[in-house]
């Protein structure tokens, strides 16, 4: 039986140790700036666009995630969601918010499996990058350190802006890009797993430390997500 959100969020350490909860810092500085753009195009069917909410929700909600922003100087991170597809029509569906905390992460997990699909066609990773890098130039929160986090089943195709490019440009700004290749079974990928890996570490990807993670079936994927986003976030 499938774990739901607040399972998953709970199952692998139990509740957040005491004295870990963050402390207050200065509204405007955060430790770590991300924007995680999914995959929102036709092939995502309905059970795999519900995984890609919901495992982002229940890895954002974890103990490990908030115990390593607990950790952080200012013990804030600040992130945005969006997802791809249509070229030149990339959806910020939750713009930024402060995480400091249980509380902030709950919230912003609840409104993210609460917002209406906005669908999509196509593979536009490239324009996806484009807005990404944008909306980190006009975050409302100062941080040192910015990643884009890119999920999706299939190759960057008829972006406005050509993924390399868009990639370049996020690199010179100083933001690093990650992905996660999803390559399950039955997925509608265009691509097998090793073909669709190597098209994020030669297309996607750049920056100090870019990994592209996979997930290769459906039972892989929430926790694909909980470990990507553990390794961005330490």
């Amino acid at each position: 039986m499938a774990l739901s959100r607040r399972e998953f969020g709970k199952g692998l350490l139990g509740t957040l140790a005491a004295g870990a909860r963050p402390a207050a810092a200065q509204a405007g500085e955060v430790d770590l700036l991300l924007v995680l753009f999914n995959d929102g195009s036709g092939s995502i069917d309905a059970e795999e666009y519900r995984l890609q909410r919901e495992g982002t929700a229940a890895a954002l909600e974890h103990p490990q995630i908030l115990q390593a922003i607990a950790r952080m100087p200012t013990r804030a991170i600040a992130i945005a969601y969006g997802e791809w597809g249509t070229p030149g029509e990339p959806k910020l569906i939750l713009p930024w918010a402060r995480i400091a905390g249980p509380d902030d992460a709950a919230e912003f997990a609840d409104r993210l499996v609460a917002a209406p699909r906005q669908f999509q066609s196509y593979n536009a990773i490239g324009d996806a990058l484009a807005l990404a890098t944008d909306l980190i130039r006009d975050a409302p929160f100062r941080s040192a350190r910015a990643k884009i986090d890119v999920a999706g089943d299939g190759p960057d195709m008829r972006s406005l802006v050509p993924a390399p490019a868009a990639r370049d440009r996020a690199i010179a700004a100083g933001i690093t890009i990650n992905a996660l290749a999803i390559a399950a079974e039955g997925s509608g990928a265009a691509m097998g797993p090793a073909r669709l890996k190597q098209h994020y570490e030669d297309n996607v990807i750049g920056g100090p430390g870019a990994f592209v993670a996979t997930a290769r079936d459906r039972t892989d994927f929430a926790y694909a997500i909980f470990n990507k986003m553990m390794k961005e976030i330490s």
